[in-house]
C-alpha cells in the first residue's frame, strides 16, 4: 500500500515521461502563485500608501495568511508537476482546498458580517457541499465526471461561491465599498470561468497543442487569487464606516 504513493502520475498533456522537467511549462508557471503571493504579502503588510485607502490600518494578518497560502499553492503545484508521484497530489491539493476554505470564511466574516460561529457553520456546509458534489453529479449522470472534466468539477464550488457572494455584496444596499467588492468578487469569478475552462480542455488540447493549456490554469489563478486578496484588503481599507 505504502508503494501506491510512490507511483508516477500522468495527468496533463505536457508530460511524455516520468523525468523531472517533463512538464517545463506547468512547472515554470507555479513562478506565478509566488509573484502574485509577494505582491499580495507587500500589500498585507504596507497597505496601499497615500491615496484613498491611506487611513486604512496598515497590517492585515487575516490578507496575509491568504498570502502564504498562495505561496503554498505554487509550492505544491510545482512539486506535483515535477515529482509527479501520487503523494505530490496532496501538496497540490491541499494548500488549494485551505485558500478556498480560509477564503470563503473571510468572506463570510468580513463581506457578509457574520458571526464567528455563524461564519465557521457556513465554512463548513460549503465544505461538506464541496465534497458532495462531484459524486452525486457524477452519480445523477451515470458516468466519471472527474475523469470527463479532467478534475474541473471539483473546482465548481468555489467558482459558484465567487459567484453568489459577488452578487450579494452587489446588491447590498450598506454602502458603496460592498457594492464594490461585489464587483470585483464577479469579475474575479469570470476570470476563474475562463482558467477553470483551460484546466478542463488540457487534455483534449493534447493532439493540436503538445504543451497542453493547463499551464494558463496557472498563470490566470494566480491573477484570481491575487485579485482576491486585494479584494479582502480593499473593504478592510474602506473602513467600517464606508461598508
Amino acid at each position: 500500500m505504502a508503494g501506491e504513493w510512490f507511483e508516477p502520475v500522468r495527468a496533463y498533456c505536457e508530460r511524455t515521461d516520468p523525468g523531472f522537467w517533463a512538464e517545463p511549462l506547468n512547472a515554470a508557471t507555479n513562478a506565478a502563485f509566488l509573484i502574485a503571493a509577494a505582491l499580495a504579502g507587500w500589500r498585507a503588510v504596507h497597505g496601499f500608501g497615500s491615496g484613498h485607502a491611506a487611513r486604512a490600518p496598515v497590517f492585515d494578518p487575516a490578507a496575509l495568511a491568504l498570502s502564504l497560502l498562495a505561496a503554498c499553492v505554487g509550492v505544491g503545484s510545482f512539486l506535483f508537476h515535477t515529482v509527479a508521484l501520487r503523494w505530490s497530489m496532496l501538496a497540490d491539493v491541499i494548500p488549494i482546498a485551505l485558500f478556498i476554505y480560509a477564503y470563503f470564511l473571510l468572506a463570510m466574516r468580513r463581506f457578509l458580517g457574520l458571526g464567528v460561529a455563524q461564519a465557521t457553520t457556513a465554512t463548513l456546509c460549503f465544505a461538506g457541499a464541496s465534497f458532495a458534489l462531484e459524486p452525486t453529479l457524477s452519480l445523477i449522470a451515470e458516468r466519471d465526471l472527474g475523469t470527463a472534466t479532467n478534475g474541473s468539477i471539483d473546482y465548481v464550488p468555489a467558482l459558484l461561491a465567487l459567484i453568489g457572494v459577488g452578487g450579494a455584496l452587489l446588491a447590498s444596499a450598506r454602502g458603496t465599498a460592498r457594492r464594490e467588492a461585489g464587483r470585483r468578487i464577479l469579475a474575479v469569478a469570470a476570470l476563474f470561468l475562463v482558467s477553470l475552462a483551460f484546466r478542463t480542455a488540457d487534455r483534449a488540447a493534447c493532439p493540436g497543442l503538445p504543451t497542453g493549456t493547463h499551464f494558463l490554469w496557472h498563470l490566470l489563478n494566480a491573477c484570481v487569487l491575487y485579485a482576491l486578496i486585494l479584494a479582502a484588503l480593499h473593504v478592510r481599507a474602506a473602513g467600517p464606516s464606508a461598508k
